[in-house]
């Protein structure tokens, strides 16, 4: 398994839906504290998640969330 770095970001109109978009699907994502800057006016939403490909980490989203999301690969590092 990798660890991908789900980017998430999407207009101030669309926060609804994101949300929204949530509701009636199964995931694992869902329920579960993560980052967010709406509330600041960023409109971007982060995870981190454990999956074997990008797209397999995409797929953890509901697909309007996912459409506009990017997986990026990433690693833990020691900063000296």
């Amino acid at each position: 398994m990798s660890r991908f770095l789900l980017q998430h970001h999407h207009q101030p109109y669309e926060c609804g839906a994101v949300f929204a978009a949530f509701k009636g699907r199964t995931s694992p994502l869902r329920r579960r504290v993560t980052l967010a800057s709406c509330l600041a006016g960023g409109h971007a939403i982060w995870w981190t998640v454990e999956a074997a490909s990008e797209l397999e980490a995409l797929a953890l989203l509901p697909e309007y969330v996912a459409e506009r999301t990017t997986a990026v690969h990433v690693s833990e590092v020691e900063i000296p």
